[in-house]
């Protein structure tokens, strides 16, 4: 197996988050419109949701060619994309889509209870080597984010069932990673002392 690359962190940025506002740029100029293949008419969000899983797949094979390596969490989210973006397509529905983000928030929030339950953090076994920090600090930290997976799944199925398409797009593009952004440099701030300071000196 080959070793893992390091690559500049703003490229890598730019090809783990281009994509999604890839998706939010072409939905926002063909959202009125509406495309006949086939003989059945699709909305433009369907349009977008068809165009957004090849710019997803294509960055994805360009980190892994960079870097030889693709995480659990981004190979799990691009099958979800890729099947959720098939059923929306195949039964030109964009609900299927829409509740795509419902499970995969429910899916991390079901693997890392399974985590808990078993006394580890399945969070550490992902992280470790970015934050080392003491076995209690990353339960503490599992817990709280087993909890707010829960909440942005939760969340997700109020806003696309109650909210128009316009709004999902937006909280889906920016809302949510925002509040993930912020709830995780909250936690390791407050987490500190858990820190192994000594061991990353």
């Amino acid at each position: 197996m080959s070793e893992p690359k390091t690559i500049n962190p703003i490229l890598k940025q730019v090809l783990e988050l281009g994509p999604p506002l890839l998706f939010f740029v072409i939905y926002l100029r063909i959202r009125d419109d509406v495309f006949t293949f086939g003989g059945t008419d699709y909305s433009g969000f369907i349009v977008a949701t068809l165009i957004f899983v090849p710019i997803l797949l294509a960055a994805m094979g360009v980190l892994w060619w960079l870097t030889r390596q693709l995480s659990r969490m981004q190979i799990f989210t691009a099958f979800m994309v890729i099947f959720f973006g098939g059923l929306t397509a195949w039964f030109n529905d964009e609900r299927f889509f829409k509740m795509k983000t419902t499970l995969v928030y429910g899916f991390f929030a079901v693997v890392l209870s399974i985590g808990l339950i078993r006394g580890r953090s399945y969070l550490a076994y992902v992280m470790s080597e970015m934050i080392p920090m003491k076995h209690e600090g990353w339960m503490l930290l599992t817990r709280r984010l087993t909890v707010f997976f829960l909440a942005l799944a939760v969340a997700n199925e109020v806003v696309w069932r109650t909210m128009s398409t316009d709004a999902w797009v937006k909280i889906e593009t920016f809302g949510f990673p925002i509040l993930m952004f912020l709830f995780l440099w909250t936690q390791i701030v407050a987490l500190e002392k858990y820190t192994e300071s000594d061991e990353v000196e």
